[in-house]
């Protein structure tokens, strides 16, 4: 627990004011301290409105700390167990807030996702938070187990900072490194940061095939390693997206290649060699094509060089050809980086952090919670459920 002073201006600044940084201030606020909201954006929650195609996806039923990737895979326990899912659909469902389950336990709103703003923003007035929206930090000082803001609107200070500033990714919303500035002034340790769910990006012959294949989609199982995703699988002319490939690029590395199944539970060379068995007279292009799209179907057989009747290709041909299909190897250049990458991988070092409070372990009184610290989910309203866990927590204990 944190100091409490009447000499202060506030008990708790929360800087940033996304769906962490609410969380944890709505927390704070019931228990009776004295809140600020900061955020240098002058529209709050802007992640939380365009996520989710606009309907924000806003919490996993699945959670565990499986879904999660950090430096220590056990720091997210104690949060994610404090607050679950089922905690936050209660404060949705308390709002009348209409939502609906997609698939693999992700949650959505049946409206808009600024419903979820809305609600959360009338929390922190229910509970007496202040909100400053377009406020920059300039300079954070601490004196004598307190801390002192230098502001665009004046100096402030408090008994408990927290940063919920997020990470990276998407900077045309106002991401910036500001949270981890922060936590390197305070001698807190940063993992190297990566964009994460995100887009992965080809070079020469393989970009060209994926321009010509733009808007094709199937389900695929794609695979980095020993880490495999099962999900819908997507050709753009910058590469390759998708559930899948989101899902996968948090594990992927520059240097490795993926390992794409195009065409789950059906062995394709079985396929073809019944068929030609059967029909071999058909062409195998159109044969291909009964299990996946024409276009990509056509890609296959051009990239492997294979043409004609079933009846005239050898079994070695087509298991070149099935291989293409259920075991397509490729090596990305690289992502399509923050700018369109869902979260930020990596962040503050959850070693100088406690899992129970947030606090930072040799600096009393600062707190950091959401995407900047290093605990990243999987796709599917994972990441969300961590802000709000991560941002109860701390508001227990601010």
């Amino acid at each position: 627990m944190s100091r409490k002073s009447t000499n202060m201006d506030y008990d708790v600044i929360i800087i940033g004011a996304g769906a962490a940084g609410m969380m944890c201030a709505i927390e704070a606020g019931k228990r009776g301290r004295r809140v600020l909201l900061l955020d240098h954006a002058e529209k709050i929650g802007e992640k939380i409105r365009i996520s989710g195609g606009g309907r924000c996806n806003f919490t996993n039923i699945h959670t565990r700390p499986e879904n999660y990737l950090s430096s220590n895979p056990h720091f997210c326990k104690s949060a994610l167990s404090q607050y679950t899912p089922q905690d936050f659909i209660a404060l949705v469902e308390k709002h009348g807030i209409a939502w609906h389950e997609k698939k693999l336990g992700q949650l959505f709103c049946d409206g808009s996702a600024q419903q979820i703003v809305d609600m959360l923003l009338k929390e922190c007035e229910q509970v007496g938070a202040v909100l400053k929206s377009g406020v920059t930090v300039e300079k954070i000082e601490s004196v004598d187990g307190s801390y002192t803001l230098s502001t665009s609107a004046g100096e402030i200070s408090c008994a408990s900072l927290v940063i919920a500033t997020g990470g990276l990714s998407i900077p045309k919303i106002g991401a910036s490194k500001f949270g981890y500035d922060v936590a390197r002034q305070f001698g807190l340790n940063i993992i190297e940061t990566r964009p994460a769910l995100v887009p992965l990006t080809f070079q020469s012959d393989l970009l060209e095939r994926c321009k010509e294949l733009s808007g094709v989609s199937v389900e695929a199982v794609v695979s980095c390693g020993k880490t495999s995703f099962s999900e819908g699988f997507l050709f753009t002319h910058r590469g390759l997206s998708g559930p899948s490939i989101l899902q996968i690029s948090s594990y992927w590395r520059e240097g490795e290649e993926i390992v794409v199944d195009l065409s789950p539970g059906k062995d394709v060379l079985s396929f073809f060699k019944d068929r030609k068995r059967e029909h071999g007279g058909q062409d195998v292009q159109r044969v291909l094509s009964n299990i996946l799209p024409e276009r990509l179907a056509r890609s296959i057989c051009v990239a492997e060089n294979m043409e004609g009747r079933l009846a005239d290709l050898t079994d070695t041909k087509l298991a070149v050809l099935a291989g293409a299909a259920n075991n397509w190897r490729v090596k990305p250049s690289g992502t399509e980086g923050y700018r369109t990458a869902e979260v930020t991988l990596g962040g503050v070092d959850t070693a100088d952090l406690s899992s129970k409070t947030m606090e930072a372990r040799n600096q009393p009184g600062l707190y950091f919670i959401g995407e900047v610290v290093d605990v990243t989910g999987h796709l599917g309203g994972f990441n969300f459920q961590w802000a709000w866990s991560s941002g109860y927590v701390a508001g227990q204990n601010v």
